[in-house]
């Protein structure tokens, strides 16, 4: 088997490259896959995170198009002809990164387009004629259907973590960008993990695939030294900084399972006097850009992150990774620990459990194949959060280690006093007794005995007389206000006006 990359007789340029970036002997993946390739089959590769698969794809690639290398400047000279599939932006930058420094001294060109940017740069550069293509799907599928680029002449594609690009839901945007390439092509899957789903997907359009695995699917690496306490919620941030403290790590990844659990986080580690930075999807692309560039130049030493930075995301030297929530994808440990310990380097990952995280860790032990063993780990009484105190100024801050006991002593005192009846809650002054309450309000109520007197309109009216069908009802009377007609007029029989009412009368007979 192949072990230096002096015995793959690559191009000259290549070679240039490839030493000048320090490689001398292969990993396994790379020894394995890399002649594979350059014969030109498919190829299904499973390997842990960190050991050089994109390497493994990139230099047999270039290799195979080097026929096509030519320095004219006409976009028609220079098309698609290789397609690198990715799952996130990161992820894409940093292989785009890798492609431009294998291809360096070649005429071969390159682009990456992803999602969080303006289109119009990415489309003159297409325009401008690339053999290599880095894209997310969802992006390039944009530039499809505007017409920025053509694949009608791609010959090699490469999925890489294509597992994760099925479980945020790429499957139809992958089948629809597939639809859109040669028949004849090689067609390469490269991958931490590999689920039934994926053997599927490779079923379906992979050609009698050769499958590479160069350790046990969904195993760690062995240079990773882990460990998993039992903490609780409350506890988490104090016993993340006490190892920080302990071991001297300078710089180190912290994963959680949220956007608004991140953010949460970051801010409260940056009041606490930690240099830290945040990490997730809710932010815009220039900001995740500019969070992950400061954390590899060391401006940043805790990077809060989703599993968005998870996946093959390579930051040399970074000593140890926290998983601040244990994952609710199992296979996504993999690929949080795989962050370091890279390249056989030495790292360490730590995970905090709560009494919450029993399911997830059941998940965990039946993926890894082993029984999991929990620390314990011990808090002292000082490190404990203390509640927060106001000393007059505008902000809120956490009380020191001696103004804490205060603190506690003072509400266990109020406590009792308040128990005995003594003190109100603030405890400035004697709580008021309360005054005795009137025994009629506490009686329940009582319906007033006998008989219920009737209204007077229904008392004094007789028994309605049974209707000859008893289906008929008669009608209940109910209290009304009628307008009466004026009562007659009383007139003396010897009067004037009596006579002349009289002889209207006598005259109508």
């Amino acid at each position: 088997m192949t072990q230096s990359f002096s015995e793959l007789s690559l191009s000259p340029s290549l070679e240039r490259a490839v030493a000048e970036m320090g490689y001398e002997t292969m990993t396994p993946i790379q020894a394995q896959a890399i002649p594979v390739v350059l014969q030109g089959r498919d190829v299904m590769g499973a390997a842990q995170t960190g050991t050089g698969k994109t390497a493994a794809f990139t230099l047999p690639l270039l290799q195979r198009m080097m026929k096509h290398e030519n320095a004219s400047t006409s976009p028609a000279r220079h098309p698609v002809r290789a397609l690198v599939l990715l799952p996130t932006r990161e992820l894409a930058d940093q292989v785009a990164e890798q492609v431009k420094l294998y291809a360096k001294y070649t005429h071969l060109r390159s682009a990456v387009v992803f999602g969080g940017m303006d289109m119009k740069p990415q489309t003159a550069e297409l325009k401008k004629g690339v053999e290599v293509l880095v894209a997310t799907p969802g992006r390039l599928l944009d530039h499809i259907e505007a017409k920025n680029c053509v694949l009608n002449q791609v010959e090699y594609v490469v999925l890489d973590e294509a597992d994760r690009m099925l479980d945020i839901g790429f499957l139809p945007d992958l089948q629809r960008i597939l639809s859109y390439l040669p028949k004849q092509r090689t067609t390469l899957l490269f991958s931490a993990t590999f689920s039934p789903e994926i053997k599927r997907l490779a079923g379906s359009y992979l050609q009698d695939p050769v499958t590479i695995e160069v350790a046990r699917s969904n195993a760690t690496a062995s240079t990773v030294e882990q460990h998993f306490y039992r903490v609780d919620d409350d506890d988490k941030r104090n016993v993340l900084k006490k190892i920080l403290k302990e071991r001297d790590l300078k710089q180190a990844f912290v994963f959680v399972n949220s956007k608004l659990g991140c953010a949460r986080l970051a801010r409260s580690l940056e009041r606490e006097g930690l240099n830290t930075t945040a990490l997730h999807g809710d932010k815009s692309q220039d900001e995740r850009l500019k969070a992950l560039e400061a954390f590899k130049s060391g401006a940043v030493d805790l990077l809060v992150c989703t599993d968005v930075a998870a996946r093959g995301l390579d930051i040399k030297d970074v000593p140890a990774v926290f998983n601040f929530d244990i994952p609710f994808n199992a296979e996504d440990y993999v690929h949080r620990i795989g962050r370091t310990g890279r390249a056989g380097a030495s790292g360490l990952a730590v995970s905090f459990v709560s009494a919450r995280d029993t399911r997830l860790m059941g998940d965990l032990e039946k993926l890894l194949g082993k029984k999991l063993e929990l620390e314990p780990l011990e808090l002292e009484a000082d490190l404990r959060p203390a509640g927060h105190f106001n000393d007059g100024q505008r902000a809120w801050k956490k009380p020191e280690n001696n103004e804490g006991r205060e603190i506690r002593a003072d509400r266990e005192s109020r406590a009792s006093r308040e128990s005995s009846g003594d003190a109100r809650p603030g405890g400035r002054y004697p709580r008021p007794s309360r005054a005795p309450l009137d025994p009629l309000f506490d009686k329940p109520y009582e319906p007033s005995v006998g008989t219920a007197v009737k209204p007077s309109w229904e008392a004094s009216q007789p028994a309605a007389a049974r209707s000859l069908s008893p289906n008929i009802k008669s009608r209940k009377k109910v209290p009304a206000l009628f307008k009466s007609a004026p009562a007659p007029v009383q007139v003396p029989e010897g009067s004037a006006a009596a006579s002349s009412a009289v002889a209207p009368a006598t005259e109508g007979r």
